[in-house]
């Protein structure tokens, strides 16, 4: 049986309004990659990856996009083994960014359109194939 409705509308009101101020432990990444089992590739402002885990209370009920924007804390990150790759959680979904990027906490790195994403070269989705007009001989 799945959550009840209360629960889903609870998360996804929480994650639609932005905290006032952020603490010391907490900022703003990218998310660059899923890498499975609730883990997150983020990358913050200053270009550092991080590996993070969703928060419980997302689970099954908010979906993070790549090249979306989180918010993450990385003091729960004293809790875990020493060997753990993750080092810190998502507590917070931007899902209404107009907002978010009205707050001075928000990072100038994080500007419109700047989906960045290291691993792929440039992308041929929507456009026409190369012509063969480079490769024929001229009468």
């Amino acid at each position: 049986m799945g959550k009840p409705k209360r629960n889903i509308l609870a998360a996804a009101e929480e994650s639609s309004t932005p905290p006032d101020q952020l603490t010391e432990s907490q900022s703003l990444a990218r998310v660059v990659k899923a890498e499975g089992n609730n883990l997150y590739a983020v990358i913050l402002p200053s270009k550092k990856p991080l590996l993070v885990e969703l928060e419980p209370r997302f689970r099954n009920t908010i979906w993070i996009k790549r090249g979306g924007y989180v918010l993450i804390d990385v003091a729960s990150s004293s809790e875990r083994p020493p060997n753990s790759r993750v080092v810190g959680e998502i507590i917070n979904v931007v899902r209404d960014e107009k907002a978010w990027r009205k707050l001075p906490y928000w990072p100038k790195q994080f500007t419109k359109n700047t989906y960045e994403d290291e691993d792929d070269d440039e992308s041929t989705v929507g456009k026409m194939p190369p012509s063969g007009s480079e490769d024929e001989d001229e009468d």
